[in-house]
């Protein structure tokens, strides 16, 4: 994986929508090397040259072109130690941070953002991750859990914390339908906004545009960093101003134990003056496969596991602890007119290889069973490293931390169900 800097934020949200002409379109598809798009096109009717045309006006072509470039690592600056605001620190003033938050929360002042544009796929489900069943002797749905999560805070605090969700190209219409069927698990539908997360297209090695229909790309969420640009070309970020909303908390779909909104982390986040927050796990050994913050050139940052030297991994400070010992768990605390800040400056590309499905020239589905060609994305860890500052807010792992990402083993529904249980959750 790599990374190189694309266009910004507001380049991209301020691109017109309107279809190119046939002539224009022809002109950018033979430029950059596509004229088995163009051959495509041909064949189509009037409505399916309409929908390929559109998704090729969409393209940014700087992040296409970087699969033709050399494959290079991502270089690192100088990595330092991030100290946290570990849990015995935070239960001293807890009654103190928690009454900013709140008040925070009555003010209007917090929103909070779910990432849900991803499938159940690895969990053996064809639909929307969130609606995945995690129940037992009932039914007990991943956004069921979510939204009771948020629950908690929202009944503590009188008031509804506006929420956004995320949802993909892929999963939209059938997460907005599930909300609709499960009558919104019980939280007021006005404080519920949809938005589609923006799609990139996916390439061969040889940086050719793959197709997944006569008239369509093949097309992927653009990774999770790319969650308050699709805000903003959507315009759902109307809604934050309109609001007054001036934090967001954007979490992942796949934590069920995490706290949303969570006043304690908002209070400490705005006494601590940063303008950002990351929640963050003590690791539970060394070679444990999860993000790291720390600093990197005097700045946040976030680093990925395998990114880490063994060096790093094991060095230890004087009383014998991980000196890089608190993973991220994707649960972020940003200031709005930071976020607004940044959208003026570049964000990395990620270039990830995968195995693309795609149909060839005979316009046959091939699904291939090695990577294939390359994904790009935008990550939110990249976000961090953007700002001046973040609080590093510790909790506690199994108080808050049953990610599910696989069917069994590890960080799976039968641990995630596990740590539920613990907590005192029926299932």
């Amino acid at each position: 994986m790599w990374s190189v800097g694309c266009r910004s934020f507001r380049e991209m949200a301020e691109r017109k929508r309107s279809v190119m002409r046939e002539e224009e379109l022809f002109s950018v598809l033979e430029e950059h090397g596509q004229a088995h798009v163009i051959e495509a096109y041909k064949k189509l009717d009037d409505a399916g040259k309409e929908k390929l045309a559109a998704q090729v006006e969409r393209i940014d072509w700087s992040i296409v072109d970087m699969a033709k470039q050399e494959n290079t690592a991502q270089e690192r600056g100088k990595l330092e130690p991030l100290s946290a605001l570990e849990v015995s620190e935070i239960e001293k003033d807890k009654t103190k941070y928690e009454e900013i938050g709140l008040d925070a929360i009555r003010a209007g002042k917090v929103g909070a953002v779910l990432l849900a544009g991803g499938q159940g796929t690895r969990l053996g489900s064809d639909g929307p991750k969130g609606k995945y069943n995690i129940g037992l002797t009932k039914d007990v749905y991943i956004f069921e859990r979510l939204i009771r999560n948020l629950f908690d805070v929202t009944d503590k605090a009188g008031c509804y914390v506006p929420l956004y969700v995320m949802t993909s190209d892929k999963n939209n219409d059938e997460t907005i339908a599930f909300f609709e069927e499960k009558a919104y698990f019980g939280y007021p539908k006005d404080f519920v906004k949809f938005f589609k997360q923006e799609m990139a297209p996916s390439v061969d090695f040889d940086g050719k545009l793959y197709m997944e229909a006569a008239d369509s790309l093949s097309l992927s969420p653009n990774g999770n960093g790319g969650w308050f640009y699709s805000m903003a070309v959507t315009g759902v970020l109307k809604d934050v101003k309109a609001r007054g909303v001036e934090w967001l908390n954007i979490f992942a779909v796949d934590n069920v134990l995490q706290r949303i909104a969570d006043p304690v982390f908002v209070g400490a986040t705005l006494d601590s003056g940063c303008v950002s927050g990351a929640k963050v796990v003590r690791k539970a050994d060394p070679q444990e496969k999860i993000g790291v913050l720390c600093l990197e050139d005097g700045r946040p940052s976030i680093v990925e596991y395998y990114e880490m030297t063994d060096e790093i991994i094991n060095s230890r400070e004087a009383d014998g602890e991980l000196s890089y010992n608190f993973g991220v768990i994707l649960n972020y605390l940003f200031r709005v007119d930071q976020l607004e800040e940044i959208m003026s400056q570049k964000m990395p590309v990620h270039v990830v290889e995968k195995k693309i499905p795609y149909i060839d020239g005979n316009g046959e589905l091939v699904k291939p069973e090695t990577p294939n060609g390359y994904k790009f994305e935008l990550l939110v860890l990249d976000m961090i490293h953007m700002f001046d500052d973040c609080l590093s807010y510790e909790v506690v792992r199994d108080h808050e931390f049953a990610p599910i990402k696989n069917k069994t083993g590890v960080d799976s529904v039968e641990s995630a169900r596990a740590l539920l249980q613990k907590n005192g959750v029926e299932l």
